[in-house]
């Protein structure tokens, strides 16, 4: 597997992670928005699609 693929794959686990965090009585609203906000920005889109069969980026392949 290619270094930005296991990055990617990573950062999905991570969020992943974060929502069952989330979903936990008592967690921490604002740790989970900024980190949540912060792995999802940082998921370069193109790839994610490519990887998880998501729709691509609008404006991209129209």
């Amino acid at each position: 597997m290619c270094d930005h693929c296991d990055d990617l794959n990573r950062t999905v686990l991570l969020l992943g992670f974060l929502v069952m965090y989330a979903e936990q009585p008592g967690h921490d609203e604002q740790f989970a928005d900024i980190v949540g906000g912060a792995l999802a920005m940082s998921l370069p889109l193109d790839d994610a699609a490519a990887t998880y069969g998501l729709p691509p980026e609008p404006g991209t392949g129209w």
